[in-house]
């Protein structure tokens, strides 16, 4: 029981870690677009820096979110 249920706690963070990763590298390929530079003109290093750059933005918006909902749930109650 134990171990299905850890299986099903690594999914859903893998699943969330994924949805995270697709939108920072989503938001990385609109910051290059805007950029000087052509996507072949980055090195595979500073591609994963951008993204990275990108992943912290994407968590921090999230966690902002969270905050501001239980705020609001506190403040309805």
């Amino acid at each position: 029981m134990i171990k299905k249920l850890t299986e099903m706690k690594d999914g859903l963070v893998g699943g969330y870690h994924s949805r995270i990763r697709e939108r920072a590298i989503a938001q990385a390929k609109a910051r290059i677009a805007l950029s000087e530079r052509d996507l072949e003109d980055f090195s595979e290093s500073e591609l994963e820096v951008v993204v990275q750059d990108e992943e912290r933005k994407v968590k921090g918006s999230l966690k902002q979110s969270a905050v501001i909902a239980a705020l609001i749930v506190l403040g309805l109650s």
